[in-house]
């Protein structure tokens, strides 16, 4: 770019040039012999890299909708920026030099712990990455376009600190960026049981602006690379990408969020730029010490309003006697262990301070919409799932005894189970609502605890005034009925 500049400058002011680069390097002579060097390195690093890496899973992004197999990509898109601003900036800056980090492998990992807790806790994560520098410093001098995507495979340990990760990850990309040359129709080869690879489809891009250029009195300004469709959409390549900018003028940084409207509502496209500046900000302006020392399992991205929801049900000044109610002792955990992982199922985890956030939703929407009274059976029949302990303790908080039906079952016999308890609402997934007759009211818990407006309609003070004692029924289970009608015991 500095040559091209020099030439740019000398042309304007003197209408011609003093240095004749026909015999320099070009990137035309380095394609050539790029096409001729010996890939065999390049290719075990490859293999050895993505080994058992399924680059046909999606990340479980929290996706509004998803695209049908045979669905193409409508290129429409929605682009949410904000500035870190200048103390962000600073400790985001300071915390690079001080540990000897390139600010982009730093960028890089606040992204992949931003991923993991996105994705509820998901390992293994492969990812696409923007490049726009050469890979050896020889190449920097030759003037071409040496913008590549390369492939970043990241295995997180979820009881690493966010420093062993950001360590991890910047020998991950050095390593990666040696073997970026080999070509990515190659990759694909290695892996010809790969139908769509969807690392494609989530991205990272890290950009420094450069200084003011100038050509002579004239300053070249850069344009944006997002195309706009009209006012609220713009056009998106990616699925979901990041792209961290560097102003080196001003030395300050800022980020802008490009999400499919195919698979995303503008609303959650907000929701997680705020969560992504609210995490940027615990982990930056936080002592570096402690933030070196927490897991990053530990690292929350709750917004200021749901922690504040929380902590006003938390609290710390009641002793519980021996003999109390099941969503009591929950509580008392919370405010003991609120970062530690309360329930885990495969890939997907939630705190305690999460897990209380979604019981909450749900117990104030059976609370004041479906009336449950204190001693109300309800019923509930889902998949194994985080969602199923979610409706047990939600139930429970709304004073509700919890009755579990199984989807294994025929759908007679749920009716009968339903109408035996007397229960007016079953608690169900989108898979299971078939199972019972249209005259049985059903809730999908799945549509609650993602529904953003519930959460800014709480009114905490009804979970307080609940009449709910040790004495309350908790739950009800049904005999096999291998001897006649099912009993409830």
């Amino acid at each position: 770019m500095k040559i091209f500049l020099h030439d740019l400058n000398e042309a304007y002011m003197t209408n011609q040039l003093s240095i004749n680069h026909n015999t320099d390097l070009r990137y035309l002579d380095y394609a050539l012999i790029e096409q001729q060097m010996p890939m065999t390195s390049a290719n075990m690093f490859w293999l050895d890299t993505l080994l058992d890496c399924n680059l046909d899973r999606s990340l479980s992004l929290p996706y509004d909708r998803h695209r049908l197999s045979n669905e193409h990509r409508s290129g429409r898109g929605a682009s949410i920026s904000f500035d870190f601003g200048q103390d962000l900036s600073y400790n985001f800056l300071n915390y690079a030099l001080t540990n000897n980090i390139v600010p982009q492998h730093l960028a890089l990992a606040a992204y992949y712990m931003f991923l993991f807790k996105l994705t509820n806790g998901e390992r293994d994560i492969c990812i696409g990455m923007n490049t726009h520098t050469r890979y050896k410093d020889e190449l920097k001098s030759i003037i071409g376009l040496y913008k590549n995507l390369i492939r970043l495979r990241c295995q997180l340990d979820r009881h690493g600190s966010f420093h062993q990760l950001v360590e991890y990850l910047q020998e991950m990309t050095t390593n990666c960026m040696k073997y970026s040359y080999f070509p990515l129709q190659d990759i694909f080869a290695q892996h010809s049981d790969c139908s769509k690879p969807t690392f494609l489809d989530v991205s990272f891009d890290f950009v420094a602006i450069e200084k003011k250029i100038m050509i002579g009195d004239s300053e070249l300004c850069s344009i944006p690379l997002s195309i706009t469709i009209n006012e609220d959409e713009d056009v998106s390549k990616f699925d979901f990408i990041l792209t961290i900018q560097y102003d080196l003028t001003i030395n300050q940084f800022s980020c802008i969020i490009n999400a499919s409207l195919d698979l995303f509502n503008q609303e959650t496209i907000n929701k997680i730029s705020q969560q992504l500046h609210s995490m940027l900000y615990d982990l930056f302006t936080s002592v570096n010490n402690i933030m070196k020392n927490k897991s990053i399992y530990e690292m929350s991205i709750m917004l200021l309003n749901e922690r504040l929801l929380i902590q006003s049900m938390n609290n710390t000044q009641v002793l519980f006697p021996s003999a109390t109610c099941m969503h009591h002792e929950f509580i008392y955990q919370v405010i003991q262990h609120p970062q530690k992982i309360a329930v885990e199922l495969d890939e997907q985890s939630l705190t305690y301070t999460e897990l209380l956030y979604y019981v909450q939703q749900l117990s104030l929407v059976l609370l004041n919409k479906y009336n449950v009274k204190s001693g109300d059976i309800i019923c509930q029949c889902v998949e194994r799932s985080l969602s199923m302990v979610i409706g047990i303790l939600s139930i429970s908080m709304a004073g509700g005894a919890y009755c579990p039906l199984s989807s294994q079952d025929p759908s007679q016999r749920l009716q009968i189970l339903v109408k035996e308890t007397q229960s007016h609402l079953v608690l169900v997934h989108s898979s299971t609502r078939i199972l019972f007759e249209l005259d049985i009211v059903t809730l999908n818990i799945d549509t609650i605890i993602n529904n953003e407006e519930n959460s800014t309609s709480i009114h905490l003070t009804q979970m307080l005034d609940v009449p709910i004692t040790s004495e309350n029924i908790l739950f009800v289970i049904f005999t096999s009925g291998s001897t006649g009608i099912p009993k409830a015991v």
